[in-house]
């Protein structure tokens, strides 16, 4: 079932596969803190620049690990109808949470930069990269984020994720690349040998190319 010693070794695979494909970008954006490890060769390979695009989960009432959907640092935001609409949740809620969590987001953010805004992403080719995909609402808010930016291409890769979620995320953006979709995917750190806590250290170290 495992499928990556850990994420640097998921992002040294993911970078072939894009070489291999013939990927042509200028911009790397990976999803701190785990993506890094994995966006780092990735950069790397395709002699990119490499930065973060952030995003936050937006909990259920009463359930903070349900997501209701996410939004990313300068207020894009991917709802789940389907789970907004079962749940009856308000307006009012959303909204609420949908601004204290963009604000996390910013300060986020801002951990890993000297500003909370994206690089400018004006008619650039860019990918995000993830070290896996399940519910895809993180991965979704960031593509609506990065698009907004006026990227001219938007691609996402990730080593393993959902095949629902992965079908799902195609809609956002224009080429997805995962390297695993497996059917009995229940998790992202199910298919890696050590999937341990990145911590802001590391994390900012992998950004300035000492990971």
């Amino acid at each position: 079932m495992t499928a990556f010693d850990d994420r640097t070794d998921a992002g040294e695979r993911l970078a072939a596969e894009l070489e291999r494909r013939g990927l042509e970008v200028e911009v790397v954006l990976g999803i701190p803190r785990g993506a890094l490890p994995v966006a780092r060769p990735v950069a790397d390979a395709l002699e990119a620049d490499l930065d973060v695009v952030v995003a936050r989960k937006m909990g259920a009432p009463n359930n903070p690990e349900l997501a209701l959907g996410a939004v990313a640092s300068d207020g894009s935001v991917w709802y789940n109808d389907d789970l907004v609409d079962r749940l009856d949740v308000s307006e009012t809620y959303l909204e609420e949470i949908r601004e204290e969590e963009a604000e996390n987001a910013r300060k986020k953010a801002d951990r890993y930069r000297d500003s909370e805004e994206l690089p400018d992403l004006e008619d650039e080719r860019v990918v995000v990269v993830d070290d896996g995909v399940a519910t895809g609402a993180t991965a979704n808010a960031c593509l609506r984020q990065v698009r907004e930016a006026g990227a001219a291409f938007v691609a996402l890769a990730v080593p393993v994720g959902s095949p629902r979620s992965i079908a799902e995320l195609e809609d956002e953006a224009d080429e997805v690349i995962a390297l695993r979709t497996p059917e009995n995917f229940r998790a992202v750190g199910q298919f890696y040998r050590d999937f341990g806590q990145v911590t802001d250290q590391e994390a900012i170290g992998y950004l300035e190319g000492d990971g």
